[in-house]
């Protein structure tokens, strides 16, 4: 043991400085580990809203567009085509939409805001495969049906108003995201009307 005098200045000033880079060092481990919770830019971009312009849709067009990383339709539907929707009630299993595969304001005959557009997330309802649009051959598969989607894969059919038929394996209708029209030719997929 030794009796050399203690410098407690000196033990204090080196206990304080080993507490500071201590502390330090700790910070710096633990901002990499905090920011790696945050999701990445890819993962922001694909839950973003979409900004669509439709100004150049033809009537009886389809426009592709792909939100969070699943295919969303838009068809500029015909007067002939809303005039049929109307008289398919009784071939159609959820023909009211009751069902909430649409938002509130898309619960409706047409499923939309602007009866002429119809946007809906492309994916069947039944397995998830991606159905065919058939806009003038659709009579081939529902009698006395001019156009709408059919899927391939188990034999689903949906009305152009994404509402499914009776008598096929898709259980509901098709989904219709949260949208809004931002202009007369723009709409923004994935926020809903009056949310800005």
């Amino acid at each position: 043991m030794s009796k050399a005098p203690v410098d407690t200045g000196r033990r204090r000033f080196l206990t304080l400085t080993t507490a500071v880079v201590g502390g330090v060092g700790a910070v710096a481990a633990a901002v990499p580990f905090v920011k790696s919770w945050n999701p990445s830019a890819k993962a922001k971009a694909a839950g973003a809203p979409v900004e669509v312009n439709i100004g150049k849709v033809e009537p009886g067009q389809l426009l592709r567009v792909e939100w969070r990383g699943k295919p969303v339709w838009i068809v500029r539907r015909t007067p002939e085509v809303l005039q049929q929707l109307t008289q398919l009630d009784d071939k159609l299993r959820d023909p009211q939409s009751e069902e909430p595969q649409q938002p509130a304001y898309a619960t409706n005959p047409t499923r939309s805001i602007k009866e002429e557009f119809f946007i809906a997330v492309g994916l069947c309802t039944h397995l998830g495969c991606s159905p065919t649009y058939l806009p003038d051959s659709f009579e081939q598969q529902v009698e006395g049906v001019q156009s709408g989607f059919f899927c391939p894969c188990h034999g689903s059919k949906f009305d152009m108003a994404g509402r499914v038929f009776q008598g096929v394996p898709a259980p509901l209708n098709l989904v219709v995201p949260p949208h809004q029209y931002t202009s007369d030719n723009s709409v923004l997929i994935g926020v809903d009307e009056g949310v800005a």
